[in-house]
């Protein structure tokens, strides 16, 4: 395997995992990155930019990093909140007056934001046409009757995080997510990252396809929890309503779909800017751009849903839009912040060893929150910081 890029001195360990996830863990195309106090020392790349075919993936190549957008996604209200133009403490309504229709007039914003506000599904599958309108989400999440009583309880907002969070922020400013990140965040920091792809940017981007680990990857051949595999079995259960609120599953490699705004699941960026934008949220970066303050960092870090998840059929911990360190998703320590997507893909920042974090790749496999290649990558660069 032919990887290009660039490895400090101390974190050889991570391309070495980087190509072992090619040679044993199937890796078909991907890219890995990491800051450490503000300072790039991990830039790597390798395979083909689409993960069915043979151009090679090359130093620009960006991909769908599905959920992982999520944690891009949050920043935008934590910046609006650190400017003082949203309160976390406020009822969701006190924006979004619709929204308290059906017992949700007590939601928070960080209810909402820490998968509280107990929307996590729908009583009927948005097409993908509706779910990208900029209109039908927001309208049936706003008439849709909580599944528990928000704020006792969390579980994973899978799909509909997108119009929740868009929705709030558009009530709160005026403005789509996705123009506030590119001009506050992603502009200033000089990030490739988006959340509705601009047609000038599209032939940068590469195909996602599934597949499954090679015989040869040696991964123990374990069964998820029984309870864990019937929920994700069964048609009416949360878990299965949640991922399928856009029913059918829409195409990720349609364009349509990667100009949506779609921030719980559409964002598109490379493993060098999630890195990036990740190590700006805890310190200031290379050329002296930074977006949080320290308060903002430390509230990013704050946990507020913990235990087991009404979706996910799991432990979960949350922070304001951002998933914590656990057993459901290891990250680097229990200081890290950040985001799996479901496939692979996986970034975050840890405070306390000022690193930020990302991994982008098209070969999807059938992890959720855990894949064995993310994995492989965090227990390296662990190993390099000592």
């Amino acid at each position: 395997m032919d990887i290009q890029g660039v490895v400090a001195e101390g974190f050889e360990p991570v391309r070495d995992a980087f190509v072992r996830n090619f040679e044993v863990l199937g890796d078909r195309g991907a890219a890995v990155a990491v800051y450490r106090d503000g300072r790039k020392v991990v830039d790597l790349w390798g395979g083909t930019k689409d993960a069915d075919g043979g151009e090679p993936w090359t130093e620009d190549t960006a991909q769908v990093v599905r959920s992982a957008t999520k944690g891009v996604a949050a920043a935008v209200p934590l910046l609006l909140h650190q400017r003082g133009l949203l309160d976390l403490a406020a009822p969701v309504g006190s924006y979004w007056p619709e929204f308290t229709t059906g017992g949700k007039d007590e939601v928070l914003v960080r209810d909402l934001l820490a998968h509280r506000a107990g929307v996590p599904a729908l009583d009927r599958g948005l097409t993908a046409a509706e779910a990208a309108d900029g209109v039908s989400g927001a309208r049936a999440v706003a008439a849709q009757r909580p599944f528990w009583e928000p704020g006792r309880e969390h579980g994973y907002h899978a799909q509909t995080y997108s119009w929740l969070l868009s929705e709030l922020v558009l009530r709160a400013t005026g403005r789509t997510l996705g123009s506030v990140l590119a001009e506050e965040i992603a502009e200033p920091l000089g990030l490739d990252l988006w959340i509705g792809l601009p047609q000038d940017q599209a032939h940068r981007v590469g195909r996602v396809a599934p597949v499954d680990p090679p015989a040869s990857a040696g991964l123990l051949k374990t069964r998820p929890r029984r309870n864990v595999s019937e929920a994700y079995a069964d048609p009416h259960s949360l878990t299965r309503r949640a991922f399928a609120a856009i029913d059918p599953m829409p195409d990720e490699n349609a364009p349509a779909y990667r100009a949506a705004e779609l921030p719980a699941s559409a964002g598109i960026g490379t493993a060098r800017a999630l890195a990036r934008f990740y190590g700006a949220t805890i310190g200031v970066v290379e050329d002296g751009a930074r977006i949080f303050t320290p308060e903002t960092t430390a509230l990013a870090g704050r946990e507020l849903s913990a235990g087991p998840d009404r979706v996910l059929v799991v432990n979960t911990r949350f922070g304001p839009g951002y998933m914590l360190h656990g057993p459901a998703s290891p990250l680097l320590s229990p200081a890290s912040f950040g985001h799996p997507g479901r496939g692979g893909s996986l970034a975050f920042a840890d405070p306390e060893a000022g690193i930020g974090f990302g991994y982008v790749t098209n070969a999807l496999a059938k992890s959720v929150t855990a894949d064995p290649r993310a994995q492989a990558l965090v227990r390296a660069l662990r190993s390099a910081l000592g």
